[in-house]
């Protein structure tokens, strides 16, 4: 028998992901789900649920709700309706910590992945519709230093990098020589801080992702702000 840690996540957890990767099909999954839910679903819900107090001092308007469906774990089945990969279920852990007000993946959040060969913890927003995307780029242009201040925060960016996509030319209404259209382009306002399979296991696995969301703070208040959001 595995030897059981103290943290939220094992060895079990991993080794669920990595078999799941393997034999990504109904039969295998429908097999195995008993140890899906002991070693990946109850254990994502242990540590949404204590999540709860670290993310209540970062900010009182990002929730951790412990689910099983419709909560900050998101679900395992993929949407295979539109992309050429029919593999039916999702390889990783994703668990978003969405503001209050938030409707869909696409709203400022806090985030975790687990997958077999990565783990990050990410902050932002991930292809922001149209209309959001313009507020957080005029809010750039009109409050730079704002901008800047949370971009280049010392222990942000020792800590994280900004990801995403980007637009090839500068979107429209903007400047070419803009000093900040590199942002501008952004499609995505999503910053990631890389981990290993090694922290997940360890008992302050939980300490240090908060402690990463709180260091994120100043970005995500500068994408809340330019959505009329408290944060």
């Amino acid at each position: 028998m595995a030897k059981q840690n103290s943290g939220y996540f094992d060895e079990q957890t991993l080794r669920f992901l990595a078999e799941l990767e393997r034999n990504n099909t109904r039969d295998w999954f429908n097999e195995n789900k008993p140890r899906y839910e002991a070693e990946v679903l109850d254990r994502s819900l242990a540590f949404i649920q204590a999540m709860q107090a670290p993310l209540e001092k970062i900010s009182a308007h990002f929730q951790a709700v412990p689910k099983r469906m419709g909560g900050s774990l998101m679900r395992v089945y993929r949407d295979t309706r539109f992309g050429k990969d029919k593999t039916p279920y999702k390889t990783n852990i994703g668990i978003q910590f969405r503001h209050e007000l938030a409707k869909d993946v696409h709203a400022p959040g806090f985030y975790l992945h687990i997958d077999p060969q990565r783990v990050f913890v990410g902050a932002g927003m991930w292809r922001p519709a149209a209309p959001a995307l313009a507020k957080i780029r005029a809010r750039i242009a009109d409050q730079p230093d704002d901008w800047t201040k949370a971009r280049d925060n010392p222990a942000f960016r020792r800590q994280f990098e900004l990801g995403g996509e980007s637009l090839v030319r500068p979107p429209r209404g903007y400047a070419s020589n803009h000093p900040l259209l590199t942002d501008l382009r952004r499609k995505d306002f999503i910053a990631v801080s890389e981990l290993t399979h090694a922290q997940v296991l360890e008992p302050r696995f939980l300490r240090q992702v908060a402690a990463l969301f709180k260091t994120a703070a100043p970005f995500m208040t500068f994408l809340c702000r330019s959505m009329d959001l408290r944060f």
